[in-house]
């Protein structure tokens, strides 16, 4: 059965609903090269109660000294590049922004973008997964817990396979994902605590276009 198929990466300009840049600090230079980054947030825009504009993240996140700072839909998807050497530092730091400024509780998981492409190289479900539109990466907080997951009974969830990544798992649903039960609550519960997010594959293979 065909997989899904993985674009080329490709250095170009990202096309994306907003792009801001902030002011480098005194002393750098515009020429050094920083890490990219892809912060997901969960949870957001899908109730009224947790709202947040993407002019309003990218102001954000470019007020906490961030450069290249984009985003893409509006599902809480927000790229940029920072000098910053450690994501779960800078989930952090976006998450109390987001508290501070929008005063909101999201969770925030940050990515690096070569993170992001080891995810869609990987691709552990191409031999079943023929819709990426129903392929989802759901990335957690944590790595997974091995000892939590392999109490699951693959014959209780089928249709829906997962595959177990480092620091993500893919799940592929034929059936689609309005009723789908391996969905990211469902892992929420198997690590408490941590946080878990999910995009589907066309998102993220644009995602990775973007991040170059």
């Amino acid at each position: 059965m065909p997989g899904v198929a993985i674009p080329r990466r490709e250095n170009t300009s990202p096309l994306t609903d907003g792009h801001h840049r902030a002011t480098p600090a005194p002393g750098v230079s515009e020429d050094v090269q920083v890490p990219a980054y892809l912060a997901l947030l969960r949870g957001i825009n899908v109730s009224r109660n947790q709202r947040i504009a993407m002019a309003d993240l990218r102001s954000l996140l470019t007020g906490l000294g961030h450069d290249d700072v984009s985003t893409y839909l509006q599902s809480g998807n927000a790229l940029f590049s920072s000098r910053a050497k450690s994501p779960d530092t800078l989930a952090t730091q976006i998450e109390d922004a987001i508290r501070k400024e929008l005063g909101l509780t999201v969770r925030v998981l940050v990515r690096e973008a070569a993170d992001l492409h080891r995810v869609l190289d990987a691709n552990p479900l191409a031999d079943v997964a023929t819709d990426p539109s129903k392929l989802l990466v759901t990335f957690l907080s944590v790595p997974p817990d091995a000892a939590a997951l392999e109490t699951i009974d693959p014959a209780t969830y089928v249709p829906e396979v997962m595959a177990v990544g480092e620091r993500e798992i893919h799940v592929w649903y034929p059936d689609g994902v309005r009723k789908a039960k391996l969905n990211p609550p469902f892992f929420e519960k198997r690590h408490p605590g941590a946080a878990a997010t999910a995009r589907n594959w066309n998102t993220l293979t644009k995602l990775a276009s973007m991040l170059g």
